[in-house]
Protein backbone atom coordinates (compact mmCIF):
# COMPACT_ATOMS: atom_id res chain seq x y z
CA UNK A 1 0.00 0.00 0.00
CA UNK A 2 1.31 3.27 -0.97
CA UNK A 3 2.48 5.34 1.89
CA UNK A 4 -0.75 7.73 1.61
CA UNK A 5 0.97 10.34 4.15
CA UNK A 6 2.41 12.64 1.53
CA UNK A 7 -1.20 14.20 0.95
CA UNK A 8 -1.61 14.70 4.19
CA UNK A 9 1.67 16.92 4.64
CA UNK A 10 1.24 18.55 1.01
CA UNK A 11 -2.50 19.59 3.03
CA UNK A 12 -0.99 20.73 5.93
CA UNK A 13 1.60 22.77 3.62
CA UNK A 14 -1.50 24.35 2.04
CA UNK A 15 -3.36 25.31 5.42
CA UNK A 16 -0.56 26.30 7.13
CA UNK A 17 0.70 28.34 4.08
CA UNK A 18 -2.62 30.70 3.61
CA UNK A 19 -2.31 31.15 7.59
CA UNK A 20 1.34 32.13 7.36
CA UNK A 21 0.81 34.46 4.12
CA UNK A 22 -2.11 36.11 5.79
CA UNK A 23 -0.12 36.24 9.23
CA UNK A 24 3.14 38.20 7.41
CA UNK A 25 1.03 40.42 5.35
CA UNK A 26 -0.13 42.00 7.96
CA UNK A 27 2.72 42.44 10.10
CA UNK A 28 4.91 43.73 6.93
CA UNK A 29 2.54 46.10 6.40
CA UNK A 30 2.44 46.97 9.96
CA UNK A 31 6.13 47.36 10.41
CA UNK A 32 7.13 48.86 7.18
CA UNK A 33 4.02 50.87 6.88
CA UNK A 34 4.06 50.07 3.10
CA UNK A 35 1.28 47.16 2.20
CA UNK A 36 3.24 46.56 -1.11
CA UNK A 37 6.61 45.22 0.79
CA UNK A 38 3.55 43.25 2.49
CA UNK A 39 2.58 41.38 -0.57
CA UNK A 40 5.65 41.25 -2.33
CA UNK A 41 7.42 39.41 0.97
CA UNK A 42 4.20 37.43 1.22
CA UNK A 43 4.47 36.26 -2.52
CA UNK A 44 7.82 35.60 -1.98
CA UNK A 45 7.09 33.38 1.06
CA UNK A 46 4.59 30.99 -0.78
CA UNK A 47 7.12 29.43 -2.48
CA UNK A 48 10.07 29.22 -0.32
CA UNK A 49 7.93 28.70 2.53
CA UNK A 50 5.70 25.87 1.31
CA UNK A 51 8.77 23.97 0.19
CA UNK A 52 10.71 24.32 3.70
CA UNK A 53 7.99 23.22 5.54
CA UNK A 54 7.24 20.33 3.27
CA UNK A 55 10.49 18.87 3.75
CA UNK A 56 10.14 20.17 7.59
CA UNK A 57 6.55 17.72 7.78
CA UNK A 58 8.49 14.68 6.38
CA UNK A 59 11.22 15.24 8.23
CA UNK A 60 9.39 15.14 11.45
CA UNK A 61 7.24 12.40 10.02
CA UNK A 62 10.32 10.39 9.58
CA UNK A 63 11.87 11.09 13.16
CA UNK A 64 10.88 9.51 16.12
CA UNK A 65 11.38 12.00 19.53
CA UNK A 66 11.99 10.16 22.53
CA UNK A 67 13.22 11.09 26.36
CA UNK A 68 14.77 7.41 27.77
CA UNK A 69 13.42 5.27 25.52
CA UNK A 70 9.89 6.57 25.84
CA UNK A 71 7.98 8.52 22.86
CA UNK A 72 7.43 12.13 24.19
CA UNK A 73 3.29 12.80 24.01
CA UNK A 74 1.77 14.81 20.84
CA UNK A 75 1.85 18.36 22.99
CA UNK A 76 5.69 17.98 23.48
CA UNK A 77 6.20 16.67 20.34
CA UNK A 78 4.54 19.48 18.79
CA UNK A 79 5.95 22.20 20.91
CA UNK A 80 9.12 20.95 19.61
CA UNK A 81 7.89 20.90 16.16
CA UNK A 82 6.69 24.21 16.62
CA UNK A 83 10.17 25.91 17.94
CA UNK A 84 12.53 23.97 15.09
CA UNK A 85 9.84 25.43 12.27
CA UNK A 86 10.02 28.87 13.73
CA UNK A 87 14.11 28.58 13.53
CA UNK A 88 13.45 27.83 9.62
CA UNK A 89 10.54 30.30 8.94
CA UNK A 90 11.93 33.11 10.91
CA UNK A 91 15.77 33.08 8.85
CA UNK A 92 13.61 32.81 5.82
CA UNK A 93 11.13 35.57 6.51
CA UNK A 94 14.09 38.61 7.82
CA UNK A 95 16.34 37.25 4.93
CA UNK A 96 13.54 37.71 2.31
CA UNK A 97 12.24 40.99 4.02
CA UNK A 98 15.88 42.44 3.75
CA UNK A 99 15.95 41.73 0.24
CA UNK A 100 12.44 42.89 -0.60
CA UNK A 101 12.19 46.11 1.54
CA UNK A 102 16.16 47.29 1.35
CA UNK A 103 15.70 47.44 5.45
CA UNK A 104 17.72 45.23 7.72
CA UNK A 105 15.81 47.05 10.66
CA UNK A 106 12.68 46.14 9.08
CA UNK A 107 13.99 42.45 8.35
CA UNK A 108 14.75 41.81 12.30
CA UNK A 109 11.40 43.72 13.42
CA UNK A 110 9.17 41.69 10.84
CA UNK A 111 11.08 38.43 11.83
CA UNK A 112 10.78 39.12 15.83
CA UNK A 113 7.02 39.66 15.63
CA UNK A 114 6.19 36.53 13.90
CA UNK A 115 8.10 34.53 16.65
CA UNK A 116 5.20 35.26 18.59
CA UNK A 117 2.47 34.85 16.44
CA UNK A 118 3.62 32.78 13.91
CA UNK A 119 4.50 30.37 17.31
CA UNK A 120 0.76 30.89 18.91
CA UNK A 121 -0.73 30.16 14.95
CA UNK A 122 1.23 26.77 14.47
CA UNK A 123 1.11 25.21 17.52
CA UNK A 124 -2.91 25.67 17.68
CA UNK A 125 -2.68 24.58 13.58
CA UNK A 126 -0.38 21.47 14.97
CA UNK A 127 -3.14 20.60 17.50
CA UNK A 128 -5.96 20.94 15.17
CA UNK A 129 -4.55 18.80 12.29
CA UNK A 130 -3.58 16.24 15.67
CA UNK A 131 -7.26 15.70 15.87
CA UNK A 132 -7.81 15.19 11.34
CA UNK A 133 -7.12 11.58 10.18
CA UNK A 134 -6.92 13.04 7.12
CA UNK A 135 -4.14 11.43 5.07
CA UNK A 136 -3.30 8.41 7.90
CA UNK A 137 -3.79 4.78 7.15
CA UNK A 138 -2.94 4.32 10.99
CA UNK A 139 -2.29 7.05 13.33
CA UNK A 140 1.09 6.92 14.99
CA UNK A 141 1.83 6.86 18.41
CA UNK A 142 3.05 10.86 18.59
Amino acid sequence: MADSSYKRHIAKTITWRAIGTMDTFVLSWLITGSPLIGFKLSFAEVTTKSILYYLHERVWYKMSVTKGGVTLESRKRHLFKTITWRIVGTLDTMTLAWIISGNPLAAVQIGLAEVVTKMILYYLHERIWYRLNYGLSTRQND
